[in-house]
C-alpha cells in the first residue's frame, strides 16, 4: 500500500501551478509555430509570433505567460489501495498547494477568485478555491492533472442538447463564430458528447489535458466515429477564416478533442469549452517516493523570432494625440503607443458609471479628455519590475459601458482584445473615437513596454484599480477605426471567402 504524505501533496500541487504560469505545454509550441510558419495572413501572423516571443520570454523569466493566471483546476485519479498521511482532508490540501502558488513571492500570480459570486464578489485573496475534481480508481497511485483556466476563454463555454438526430458538426459551426475572439484562438477546443448536462461538460473540460495530436491523426486516419468529428470540426473550423485573435486567417484551432460517454436515448448533450492562447496543463503521478519531480523543458523547442516594427508602423504619442490624428487611422494598422495610458476593468466602469449618475467628479488623476483606456487587470510586480505581466483582458465586457464612456468622459480612444459588440461599434462611430487590439497570450512581452505604473483611484479593487502607465512602443493594431469598421468583421470574411476558393 502507498503513502502519500501531506506535504508531498500539497507541494506538487504548489509546484504544478508555479510550472504552468510560466511553461507552455511543448506540444502546443510545436503546433503554434508550424501553424505560424504557414500562416499567410500578415495580420495572424504577427499575433502568432508575439505569442511565441511572450512565451519564451516567460519560460526564461519565470514570469506567468498570461495576466489572467486562471482559476486553479485540478483532476484527481486516487488509487483505491492508497494510504494518505495527512492532516487534512484532500480538498483542504489541494488549496493549501494552491494558495502557495498563487502567493510565491518569486512569482506571484494573479488572484482572480471572488466569493459571494452573486453578490459582493470579494476577492479571496489567495486564488482559492480550486475547482477540484476526484475519481477513486483501481491502484496505489494518485494521478494528478492541473489547469489554470483563464475568464476570457471559459466564459466562451457553450452548451445544447440535440435531438438524437441532431447534428454535432453544424452545432459546433455556429457556436465558434458566435464565440467572438475572446478566447484568444489559436488554442484548441474541447467538446464533450453524451452522459448528462454536467456530465458533458466536464467530458468537454477533461479532454483539454489531452496532448495535442491532429496531424497525426490526419496522417493514420480516423479509426471512430469521435476521430471522424474531430477530423471533420477542425477542418471546417478552420475554414471559417477566423484566425488568430479573430483577424482573419488560415488556423483559428490547432486541435480539437473530444471524450464521450453513453446517454440517455432521448438525449445528445454537447459541450464545447476552448482553450486559449494561454493553454496551460500539467500532469503528474505520486508514487509516495516523495513530490513530483516537474522537468523544464528545453529552450530549444520554442522558435528563434525577431519581433521587428514595419515601415509602415505608425508611432503615437499619447500625451499628445488628438481626435483629428485618429480619424486618420484605418482598421488593420499596426501602431507603437508611447505616453500616458489609464486603465481600467468591469469594477472600475461600474464606479464611474455610479459617479457620473450621482453627478459627483470623478477621482483627481481620472480625466479622461483626449485620452486612451486600456483594459487590463496586471499581476503584482515582482523585483524591479515595474507591473507583473500585463495583457489586455476581453473588451465586449465593457461594451455596457463604452457609450458612457466616450459621451461624459471625453475619452477618445480604447485598448482590449477581441471583437466589439455592434452598439459598440455604433458608438464608436458615432463619437469618431477608435478601439486598439493588444494580442491576448502576450502578456509579459506588453508588460515590458510599460515604463512606470502607479494607481490612481480604487486601490481598494485590488487588480481592478485605476492605474496610470507610462509606456513605450506598446505595440497595437487598429481594430475599430473612427468610421465604424471593425477587423474582426472584415478579416475573417476576407480569409474565408480565401479559404472557400483555396479548397474549392
Amino acid at each position: 500500500m502507498t503513502t502519500i504524505r501531506q506535504e508531498d501533496f500539497i507541494q506538487s500541487i504548489a509546484d504544478a501551478f508555479q510550472y504552468i504560469s510560466y511553461y507552455h505545454p511543448v506540444d502546443y509550441i510545436k503546433a503554434l509555430t508550424a501553424a505560424w510558419e504557414r500562416e499567410q495572413s500578415p495580420a495572424a501572423k504577427d499575433a502568432m509570433a508575439q505569442i511565441l516571443v511572450n512565451s519564451r520570454m516567460c519560460a526564461e523569466g519565470h514570469r506567468p505567460i498570461c495576466q489572467d493566471t486562471g482559476a486553479a483546476v485540478v483532476f484527481l485519479k486516487i488509487g483505491m489501495d492508497v494510504r494518505w498521511e495527512s492532516e487534512l482532508n484532500i480538498t483542504d490540501m489541494v488549496n493549501e498547494g494552491v494558495r502557495r502558488a498563487y502567493t510565491q513571492p518569486d512569482n506571484k500570480l494573479r488572484f482572480s477568485m471572488v466569493s459571494d459570486p452573486a453578490g459582493a464578489r470579494k476577492n479571496t485573496c489567495d486564488n482559492t478555491p480550486a475547482i477540484i475534481n476526484m475519481e477513486l480508481v483501481d491502484g496505489d497511485k494518485v494521478e494528478v492533472a492541473v489547469a489554470a483556466k483563464g475568464g476570457g476563454s471559459e466564459n466562451k463555454s457553450k452548451f445544447t442538447v440535440l435531438n438524437p438526430s441532431g447534428n454535432i458538426v453544424d452545432w459546433v459551426l455556429d457556436a465558434v463564430p458566435a464565440m467572438g475572439a475572446g478566447w484568444c484562438p489559436p488554442g484548441i477546443l474541447g467538446i464533450g458528447i453524451g452522459g448528462t448536462a454536467e456530465k458533458a461538460m466536464l467530458l468537454a473540460k477533461e479532454s483539454l489535458l489531452d496532448h495535442i495530436d491532429i496531424h497525426e491523426l490526419k496522417e493514420r486516419g480516423p479509426k471512430n466515429r469521435v476521430e471522424e468529428l474531430r477530423l471533420e470540426i477542425f477542418e471546417k473550423v478552420n475554414a471559417l477564416g477566423i484566425g488568430a485573435q479573430g483577424l482573419g486567417g488560415l488556423t483559428t484551432v490547432l486541435d480539437v478533442k473530444i471524450k464521450d460517454f453513453p446517454t440517455h436515448a432521448a438525449s445528445l448533450p454537447v459541450a464545447l469549452i476552448p482553450n486559449c492562447a494561454a493553454t496551460r496543463h500539467l500532469e503528474f503521478t505520486l508514487d509516495g517516493s516523495g513530490p513530483a519531480d516537474l522537468t523544464p523543458p528545453s529552450l530549444d523547442e520554442w522558435p528563434e523570432i525577431t519581433l521587428e516594427a514595419s515601415k509602415n508602423t505608425r508611432r503615437v504619442n499619447l500625451d499628445s494625440v488628438t481626435p483629428e490624428e485618429i480619424a486618420t487611422w484605418k482598421t488593420g494598422e499596426q501602431i507603437l503607443l508611447s505616453g500616458k495610458l489609464l486603465t481600467g476593468r468591469d469594477a472600475a466602469h461600474k464606479r464611474i458609471a455610479d459617479m457620473l449618475a450621482r453627478g459627483e467628479s470623478l477621482p483627481d488623476g481620472v480625466d479622461f479628455k483626449n485620452r486612451f483606456i486600456y483594459y487590463v487587470g496586471p499581476v503584482d510586480p515582482v523585483g524591479n519590475e515595474v507591473v507583473g505581466p500585463a495583457g489586455p483582458t476581453t473588451a465586449t465586457r465593457m461594451d455596457k459601458f463604452t457609450d458612457m464612456m466616450l459621451d461624459q468622459t471625453g475619452l477618445i480612444g480604447m485598448v482590449g482584445k477581441a471583437e466589439r459588440g455592434q452598439a459598440t461599434i455604433d458608438s464608436i462611430k458615432a463619437h469618431r473615437a477608435v478601439y486598439l487590439m493588444a494580442v491576448g497570450g502576450a502578456a509579459y512581452l506588453v508588460a515590458k513596454a510599460i515604463r512606470s505604473s502607479r494607481i490612481v483611484a480604487f486601490e481598494e479593487l485590488g487588480m481592478e484599480a485605476i492605474r496610470e502607465f507610462v509606456v513605450e512602443d506598446m505595440p497595437v493594431t487598429v481594430a475599430v477605426d473612427s468610421q465604424g469598421e471593425s477587423i474582426h468583421q472584415t478579416g475573417p470574411a476576407k480569409w474565408k471567402a480565401m479559404i472557400g476558393d483555396i479548397i474549392s
